[in-house]
């Protein structure tokens, strides 16, 4: 499976940015998906993960984008989802990745272990 992402760039603190993942040849709200990111110099880190339509459909959120984050993937593109981003932080500099052939836990931030498609990452820096 293919995911691509989209929507990065430079930002000011404060302001906000909409991250896109379109899957290729499949539909991606069909999956279990998940937002990851990786800042210079640390470890990719679980932003969110989003269970698949046919199920319960929620999303958890790491304590670090709780409440400033947010999965939408009700658009009129079933084939894309998106990861709006408020609120911005300077240590919200990263690289974002979508990834999709997992498992959502449900109860905390996905694990990259968890997931084995991933796309190729979109830059997103905030700064003044």
């Amino acid at each position: 499976l293919q995911v691509a992402e989209s929507g990065g760039g430079l930002v000011e603190p404060g302001g906000s940015v909409r991250l896109s993942c379109e899957s290729s040849g499949f539909i991606l709200q069909y999956y279990d998906m998940a937002w990851f990111r990786q800042a210079p110099g640390k470890e990719r880190e679980g932003v969110s993960c989003t269970r698949r339509s046919d199920t319960d459909g929620k999303t958890f959120y790491s304590d670090s984008v709780k409440g400033r984050f947010t999965v939408v993937r009700d658009g009129p593109l079933r084939n894309t989802i998106y990861l709006q981003m408020n609120n911005l932080e300077p240590e919200d500099t990263a690289v974002y990745y979508c990834a999709v052939e997992g498992f959502c836990n449900g109860a905390r931030a996905p694990k990259t272990s968890e997931f084995s498609s991933w796309g190729q990452g979109t830059q997103v820096n905030v700064s003044s």
